[in-house]
């Protein structure tokens, strides 16, 4: 038995093809999946399985589109309530994919008919188990509904005691979510994973989350719903599509560029308020770009803050140095829902900003910051850092509101000094300080790390949960 990963570091999640080396089964895919075809078709590997542990929440799934390419069976919870048709699979059910065998276990918590998968080939055993059992935690019990958070965080604890219960100590878990992933109700301990020396990623066993996974330390279920529930924090807003996208069923994606847009284009775009999001690295952006843009950088947590912030329906256009960027951007969008970009432009800003308005704003440290407030210099402090992140203190005097907020926020923002905006590591800041931008406030970028605020003696206050 041979399992691989498929990685989506800007989602925090991963899916997982496993095979006999001539049948296979896709877990979880996502939806561009030509990466699934990038690892099957050099193998010669037949899809004959494609299994979801859950409707997901955080990505539009990439399943059923799958199994209509290539014929295979696509399974999930029975009773899970679906508008197109599914094999369903329950709790103890087992499948053969050529030489091994795949059972259902029930795991709710994540979701209520969530299931987890036990492969086995007589010799190595591995669960795949979605957002039930992560490594050093578990997936978040809020996002089905608040009202069912308790019920199911209990039922959380039962599924990864289950888990426990019924695996070998030496049974390999693969989870979905975790990698830093929103579904994740807490950061994984690092130390509850190795990395696998064949394909360089994490791995991790029942015997290891014994140990170590909160689900299974906090032995008192009142106890570990209270730490459960304490310390879940906002989740982004586009969750509340992806659900009910996938009980539609999916249809395939179309990544091929999107229309060119010259700077009149994008001028008109900017003008009645469409979001012109500009991927260039935020130094870069700071240095010159056209006003009215927003400055979301594309990388690891490009998708994430941009469809948190982006008010659902309103067009994207895409801009930036290169056509590879843009292309990034858009694979990215396609997989929470964001089929096509309403336009797009490279060449960088010299090309696609020619003859329009431009502007820049500074970029500093936090020792800057901190010269600038021991010489009672004329500016406002802007934390965008999450409730959960403030609560390690805040500058004294600073205004916070969490990025995602922002959008709908910014007249709080005052307007007769200039802003100095700062999160943990200089990214979120930098989609802020854009905004600002765009709002006529006067930005200053704090491209720096919020360890700085303690290390350097910044005068701190704390606020509540």
């Amino acid at each position: 038995m041979e399992i691989i990963t498929i990685e989506t570091p800007a989602l925090g999640d991963r899916s997982y093809v496993v095979t006999d080396g001539e049948s296979a089964a896709v877990i979880d895919p996502q939806r561009d999946i030509d990466r699934v075809y990038e690892v099957t078709e050099p193998r010669g590997l037949k899809i004959t399985h494609v299994f979801e542990t859950h409707n997901h929440n955080d990505y539009v799934t990439g399943g059923l589109e799958l199994a209509r390419q290539t014929g295979a069976a696509y399974l999930l919870n029975a009773d899970e309530e679906m508008f197109f048709d599914f094999q369903g699979v329950r709790d103890g059910e087992e499948v053969k994919v050529g030489e091994i065998t795949i059972r259902a276990l029930h795991t709710p918590g994540h979701t209520p008919t969530h299931l987890s998968y036990v492969a086995s080939d007589g010799q190595r055993q591995a669960v795949f188990t979605g957002g039930s059992m992560l490594y050093g935690s578990v997936g978040r019990t809020d996002l089905v509904a608040r009202s069912m958070a308790d019920e199911l965080t209990r039922k959380q604890h039962a599924s990864a005691k289950r888990l426990a219960d019924e695996l070998s100590d030496d049974t390999t878990i693969l989870p979905t979510h975790g990698f830093g992933s929103f579904c994740s109700s807490a950061a994984a301990d690092e130390q509850t994973a190795d990395v696998d020396p064949k394909y360089g990623v994490e791995t991790s066993t029942i015997g290891q989350q014994r140990e170590a996974n909160l689900a299974l330390t906090i032995t008192d279920e009142d106890a570990f719903v209270e730490t459960l529930l304490s310390g879940l924090d906002a989740y982004p807003r586009y969750y509340a599509h992806m659900a009910a996208r996938n009980k539609v069923g999916p249809e395939g994606i179309d990544l091929s560029p999107a229309i060119e847009a010259d700077p009149a284009e994008l001028a008109k775009r900017i003008h009645v308020g469409e979001w012109v999001v500009d991927l260039r690295s935020r130094t870069a952006y700071a240095a010159d770009h056209v006003l009215g843009t927003v400055n979301v950088e594309v990388g690891n947590s490009f998708v994430t803050y941009l469809a948190w912030m982006l008010p659902w329906g309103v067009p994207v256009t895409l801009v930036g140095d290169t056509a590879e960027e843009v292309a990034e951007a858009q694979r990215q969008l396609v997989r929470v829902g964001v089929d096509r970009p309403a336009a797009q432009a490279a060449g960088g800003v010299g090309s696609f900003g020619e003859g329009l308005d431009h502007g820049s704003y500074r970029v500093v440290d936090m020792r800057d910051l901190l010269k600038a407030i021991n010489a009672d210099e004329e500016l406002h402090v802007l934390d965008v850092r999450r409730n959960d992140e403030r609560t390690d203190g805040g500058i004294a005097g600073s205004l916070h509101i969490p990025i995602h907020e922002l959008p709908r926020r910014v007249n709080e923002v005052p307007t007769d000094k200039p802003v100095w905006v700062h999160c943990a590591s200089g990214y979120r800041a930098s989609v802020a300080a854009s905004l600002l931008h765009r709002a006529g406030r006067t930005p200053v970028l704090v491209d720096d790390f919020s360890s700085q605020l303690t290390e350097l003696d910044f005068e701190l206050e704390y606020d509540a949960a």
